[in-house]
C-alpha cells in the first residue's frame, strides 16, 4: 500500500465517525483526527473543503463526506484495501 496522508474531521458523538476510525485502525491505516466541536477546527474544515460535516475525510487532497457506509468503498478503492 502506498503511503497516503489521511485526515478525518469528527465529532465525539458521531456514530459514523466512530465507525470510520475503527475501520481505518483495523486496516492499519494511520490518520490524523481533527475535532469539529472546536470552532477553529470547524473553520479550518470549512476553509479547506467548503463544508464542516462529520465525518469528513481528506486523503491526498481528495474529499469524502457523508455516512461511513458511503465513504468506505470509495476510500478502500483509493487506498487499495479489500
Amino acid at each position: 500500500m502506498t503511503a497516503h496522508t489521511i485526515e478525518i474531521y469528527t465529532t465525539p458523538d458521531c456514530p459514523d465517525c466512530h465507525a470510520l476510525k475503527a475501520w481505518l485502525t483495523a486496516q492499519g491505516v494511520p490518520f490524523i483526527e481533527h475535532d469539529l466541536t472546536q470552532p477553529a477546527v470547524a473553520d479550518e474544515a470549512r476553509r479547506r473543503t467548503g463544508m464542516r460535516v462529520a465525518p469528513l475525510t481528506l486523503i491526498d487532497g481528495q474529499v469524502f463526506y457523508g455516512v461511513f457506509s458511503e465513504q468506505q468503498p470509495r476510500i478502500a478503492a483509493l487506498l487499495g484495501l479489500t
